[in-house]
């Protein structure tokens, strides 16, 4: 079980992942935006960080980079969005574009961490499609 930072400003996008990452067995906190994240980043220690690109005020590059510059610069990020040409650069572990498969997640999760996650039969779950 990881504990996870969801970072995303659509309340409907949050919602979702978290569902499925509950259902996969990790405990999930969410940040609705940049700024939040960065406060619940910096008051505790997160196994993984998922947000996303596109935000108002602090972007998902500028949690990145927080994270990076942090006393945790290992912890592990995952970029998404669905403008996948602002996913570019070195300071995320993995990245998903949108719309996005379960299976998806989780590879990139795989990815991040660097060991699997999750059982075959949960990553078969329908395809989770954002806007």
């Amino acid at each position: 079980m990881l504990k996870i930072l969801l970072v995303d400003d659509e309340s409907f996008v949050s919602e979702v992942l978290q569902e499925i990452l509950n259902r996969l067995g990790h405990h999930v906190e969410t940040a609705p935006g940049g700024k939040e994240g960065l406060l619940m980043f910096d008051s505790q220690a997160y196994d993984l960080v998922i947000t996303d690109i596109r935000m108002p005020g602090v972007d998902g590059h500028g949690v990145a980079r927080h994270i990076r510059s942090s006393e945790r610069p290992y912890t592990p990020v995952i970029g998404i969005s669905g403008t996948p040409w602002f996913l570019e650069g070195d300071t995320f572990d993995s990245v998903i574009s949108k719309p996005f498969t379960v299976k998806a997640l989780t590879t990139a999760i795989d990815d991040a961490i660097g060991h699997p996650i999750a059982p075959p039969s949960l990553q078969q779950h329908p395809v989770l499609s954002m806007g």
